[in-house]
């Protein structure tokens, strides 16, 4: 029986979502492509996998790119012999950084809606395409509290992740019926992972045991989204610490 296959783009550093969810599924028995931007980190993914006995390909590409994702799909559909075509498409690029909207230029805005937005959509028409002819398949998408609310300073970030959790909807409304399960996940907090511990040192004690999403157990929740019966899937699903205020 040949070796089920899940896409995974946008995996950056190896404490970080993506390759969180790289090793979940991996460890039930999934052959991962692991899709990212940058060749070291994706390939750090990689050797962590197989070290464990998982299996798994680094597959260098950018989601911003139409050409780019429509080859990785192309791939992904035909992974090579003893593994079955992607099952499951987890999309998972992203940017974020707090910045005035006076200084917010119009390329700048672009940009992240491109990483957040317009990839999503790529990656997402992508797999509509290959996996409603099979009736089966799951698309899931990382989200953010963004998407729900706009913040001081945020303003490029929320319109991006707003406008993918319409994406979201959109196809679920669509696809759903004929047996595609798309669910948008809402990272609602601080994650415990390489970028914040960068970019705030200390945080990770200042919030204390469990103040901070981690990223085990965000891509524990990827999986059970992917093993839910269909007789009660959840389009949508929010995540926090529990010490979160929302």
């Amino acid at each position: 029986m040949d070796k089920p296959t899940a896409l995974v783009v946008g995996v950056g550093a190896e404490l970080g979502v993506g390759a969180a969810v790289c090793r979940r599924f991996a460890a039930e028995g999934y052959h991962v492509l692991v899709a990212g931007r940058t060749p070291a980190k994706i390939d750090q993914v990689v050797a962590t996998i197989t070290a464990a006995g998982g299996s798994a390909r680094a597959v260098r590409a950018d989601a911003t790119q139409e050409a780019e994702v429509i080859a990785l799909f192309d791939l992904a559909m035909a992974p090579g012999p003893g593994f079955a075509p992607a099952d499951v498409v987890v999309f998972n690029a992203g940017d974020n950084r707090m910045i005035d909207f006076r200084e917010v230029e119009a390329a700048l805005f672009e940009a992240f809606w491109r990483v957040g937005c317009f990839a999503g959509f790529l990656v997402g028409r992508e797999a509509a395409r290959r996996l409603v002819p099979l009736g089966r398949g799951t698309v899931l998408f990382t989200g953010a509290s963004g998407s729900l609310r706009g913040k001081p300073g945020f303003a490029q970030f929320a319109a991006a992740k707003a406008g993918l959790r319409m994406i979201a909807q959109s196809m679920a409304r669509e696809y759903g019926p004929q047996g595609i399960h798309v669910a948008h996940v809402v990272i609602d907090g601080g994650i415990d992972g390489e970028r914040l511990r960068k970019g705030v040192p200390g945080i990770v004690e200042a919030r204390g045991q469990d103040g901070l999403l981690g990223v085990d157990a965000i891509a524990e929740t990827y999986w059970q989204l992917h093993r839910q019966p269909r007789s009660a899937w959840a389009q949508e699903i929010d995540l926090r610490p529990y010490k979160e205020a929302f």
